[in-house]
């Protein structure tokens, strides 16, 4: 019988393999850990949430040109690692993460404009 690491490791390069991205490095651990950021940070169901947007980024970003495969997942990951923790650092105070108001959260690790929620609470 596998274990669950290796049955991971069998299902990411199932997946890969589907995807023809056989030759694209993934950290499965590091997904996971992203995952269990999001989750606890934000809500359970962040966790896949968050790994899917982190991993569409990191596809856009190389898939642009902008950067090479694991540069682009190295930095969609840190940045969805920072928002869910700056997210639950925001929830446990009174005011809103950002002057731009709830739903609002701006992170270190991702300069420019504010990331919003698309919500204008209308």
């Amino acid at each position: 019988m596998k274990s669950q690491d290796e049955t991971l490791e069998d299902w990411c390069r199932a997946l890969l393999q589907a995807f023809e991205l056989e030759d694209v490095e993934v950290d499965v651990n590091e997904v996971l850990a992203l995952a269990g950021v999001a989750a606890h940070s934000v809500v359970r169901p962040a966790a896949p949430l968050t790994t899917f947007i982190a991993g569409f980024a990191a596809g856009m970003a190389s898939g642009s040109g902008q950067a090479p495969d694991a540069v682009s997942m190295q930095a969609a990951l840190g940045v969805a690692r920072a928002l869910a923790m700056d997210y639950a650092a925001a929830d446990s105070t009174t005011g809103p993460a950002d002057p731009a108001g709830p739903g609002s959260v701006r992170t270190d690790a991702a300069p420019g404009p504010s990331v919003s929620s698309g919500n204008t609470g209308a």
